[in-house]
């Protein structure tokens, strides 16, 4: 071997049992050995898909198995439309819905919408029937002949054709009156919905034709002593019992008595009138005395006497307060002669001691002078109406029967306007369950007009005290104390307060609470028709609609009224039921005490009235007026619709609002508030349902 044979080189060296040196070797990634078992754990995405159906398929029955089956009865004419909150299942008006609590809200055309919270039961199936209100419609009232007197309800409408009245859907009782017509009375049904409606009504006369023949043919007829009209086609007689007297100059008057059927023609064919001997046509001064013939009465003067001639007769001619006239008269066969007899007055002596003195005296209507307060006149011996009247006073009437050779003297000292109105009224009055109502006339209060709102400076005042002016004019009476459950019970009997954390609101003497506006309202219309007095809400199907300004029944105060009767006080208008001072220093009214904590949560630090929620009507002393609890126990409904008055308004004079409202007023603090802004006589509030510390009080217009 040569010494370049004994070189090594990489190419030909290569250990014992290697592989062969001409092998490639080739590098390898570096895999971690997490990563490695990170790839083994992948999942694919159809096991994504599988596993999401699971999860799905698995909630879906577990909706299935614990969901209700809830059936919605919608009463409506037309396909309604409904959504309820939350995760439900809908078939139809069937729903699939688990247990709990639920906005349904329902709409259909033609009908008000309907949103009310539903709580689902445990049961398998349940089933909710709701009846949807249906919007007003327009009724067009036709009547043939035209200008019939309408009246709907009792309320008269005035005369057709009538457009355009927008009423209520429901039945109504309607009624069509026309002089010489029968009258037409019906039940009519509105369907409401926006619907326009006519209702056409045919009236049927009342009458029918008397034709006759007469000789002499110039005659006069009456109808029940009334002149009566001869035509060509007779005379039209109203229907019933009636007598026709038939007259001519030289002649006895022919009666005929007539029994009338409307629309039945009657023909009494020739009558013959019988010629009278002689006639005396007879008047007196004044008219309207009583005749008699040889002692016998034969009517009232101006008046035609047919006589026997050839012998005397005696005619006598009275009338009540004048002296009796008695003539003989004798006529010669077929003369007619005339005589008018002057009767003289009866006087007797009516001395008048007036005040004030420029007031005016009327006899019967007849001035009989002014600014002659003390005079003594000389009046006819009959029934005198005396009447005294001066402008700004009330009027004062009378009667008296003056009596010849008796003087008699009438004294009368006029009041004003207010002092006759506030002496007619009593100060309190007493309903049939024994709530005493307490006379408010703000005529004779000083301070008003008044102010209604807080100014913005007052500490507590709300955006919806806006202060504008207001004059009441009409006195009022207004409840000493809210309506208690146990007077609310005799109206509607199965009615519960409820109770709060065991405290209850329920018993016979707290005020009743959780109530509706419409149902204080409804419980005042029911309180009128108890003691005979005119509804003062307008109810249609037991939903009220509307009011009558002028009834004098019962109902909620107005706001005005309810702000007036607890701040007007004198010259100043209080800010707490209790006065100016806020805490109280005194245990004067129930709101949220100490003893409230647990129920309420917020209390009036240091105050201690002793009750927990709502106490006895009465337990605090009464305001100014005496009045209870205008500062607590119960917040109170008032009459009003809610509103938020304009600035710079102008002078409201007796406001009663809108006729109807989505919202009313509450006014007053309750046992459940206790900060300053809601204590405070000014703090409004608004709502539609009942709450647990909510009332009302009773008010009525005293005239």
């Amino acid at each position: 071997m040569t010494e370049g044979d004994n070189k090594l080189t990489p190419d030909t060296f290569a250990p014992a049992g290697a592989p062969d040196a001409r092998e490639e070797l080739a590098a390898t990634a570096f895999e971690p050995l997490s990563q490695a078992s990170q790839k083994k754990a992948r999942v694919s995405p159809a096991q994504i898909a599988i596993g999401s159906s699971g999860l799905v398929l698995t909630a879906l029955l577990f909706f299935l198995l614990t969901a209700r089956s809830l059936t919605l009865n919608i009463d409506t004419e037309v396909e309604p439309d409904f959504s309820l909150s939350g995760l439900n299942w809908a078939f139809g008006e069937r729903l699939l819905v688990r247990p709990g609590e639920y906005e349904l809200s329902v709409f259909a055309e033609g009908y008000r919408p309907y949103q009310q919270t539903i709580t689902v039961s445990d049961a398998d199936t349940q089933q909710l029937d709701i009846r949807l209100a249906p919007l007003p419609g327009t009724v067009t009232i036709n009547t043939e002949p035209a200008d019939a007197n309408i009246t709907i309800d009792d309320l008269s409408l005035g005369t057709a054709p009538l457009g355009d009245l927008v009423l209520e859907a429901g039945n109504y009782d309607m009624t069509a009156t026309r002089d010489r017509y029968q009258r037409w009375q019906g039940t009519i049904e509105v369907v409401g919905r926006n619907q326009s409606q006519t209702i056409d009504v045919a009236l049927v006369p009342d009458w029918a034709q008397v034709r006759f023949s007469t000789t002499p043919q110039i005659v006069t007829a009456s109808i029940d002593g009334d002149a009566a009209e001869i035509t060509p086609d007779g005379i039209s007689v109203l229907s019933g019992e009636h007598e026709l007297t038939l007259s001519a100059p030289g002649f006895v008057p022919a009666q005929v008595p007539l029994t009338i059927v409307a629309g039945v023609d009657e023909d009494l064919g020739e009558i013959t009138l019988t010629p009278a001997d002689a006639t005396l046509t007879l008047n007196s001064r004044p008219a309207g005395a009583g005749v008699s013939v040889d002692g016998t009465f034969a009517g009232l003067t101006p008046l035609v006497l047919p006589l026997s001639p050839g012998r005397s007769h005696t005619i006598g001619v009275s009338k009540a307060g004048y002296r009796s006239s008695e003539q003989d008269v004798t006529l010669s066969r077929g003369e007619a002669a005339a005589r008018t007899i002057i009767l003289d007055p009866e006087l007797g002596e009516v001395r008048f001691a007036i005040e004030p003195a420029e007031a005016t005296v009327l006899i019967n209507g007849q001035s009989a002078g002014s600014g002659s307060g003390s005079q003594t006149l000389s009046l006819p011996a009959v029934q005198q109406r005396i009447e005294v009247k001066l402008e700004g006073y009330a009027s004062f009437e009378t009667q008296i029967l003056p009596k010849p050779g008796l003087p008699q003297r009438v004294s009368v000292t006029l009041l004003t306007e207010a002092a006759a109105r506030k002496a007619a009224m009593t100060s309190t009055l007493t309903t049939p369950l024994g709530q005493t109502l307490v006379l408010v006339d703000p005529s004779l209060e000083t301070q008003n007009p008044f102010t209604m709102g807080a100014s913005r400076r007052d500490p507590g005042r709300r955006a919806n005290e806006v202060e504008h002016p207001v004059e009441l004019r009409r006195a009022f009476y207004i409840a000493s104390t809210e309506t208690t459950n146990a007077q609310f019970r005799q109206f509607e009997a199965t009615h519960d307060s409820g109770l709060i954390e065991s405290y209850s609101l329920d018993r016979d003497h707290q005020p009743v609470a959780g109530i509706s506006w419409q149902q204080a309202a409804s419980f005042c219309n029911w309180l009128s028709a108890l003691e005979g007095l005119p509804p003062f809400y307008r109810e249609n199907q037991g939903i009220i609609i509307g009011f009558n300004p002028s009834s004098t029944g019962y109902r909620l105060p107005t706001e005005a009224e309810w702000a007036f009767s607890a701040r007007v006080d004198g010259e100043s208008l209080r800010r707490f039921a209790w006065g100016d001072d806020f805490p109280p220093t005194q245990v004067v009214t129930n709101v949220a005490d100490n003893t409230s904590a647990l129920v309420t949560g917020r209390i009036l630090n240091g105050y201690t009235d002793q009750f927990v929620v709502s106490a006895p009507v009465g337990s605090f002393p009464p305001n100014h007026r005496g009045l209870h609890d205008m500062g607590g126990n119960v917040a109170e409904w008032v009459h009003d619709g809610y509103r938020i008055p304009s600035a710079n308004a102008e002078l409201a004079i007796d406001p009663l609002g809108e006729q109807r409202g989505d919202n009313y007023t509450i006014r007053g603090g309750s046992w459940a508030l206790s900060r300053l802004s809601e204590l405070r006589l000014t703090f409004r509030d608004y709502g539609e349902r009942g709450r647990d510390d909510l009332g009302f009080r009773i008010a009525r217009y005293a005239e």
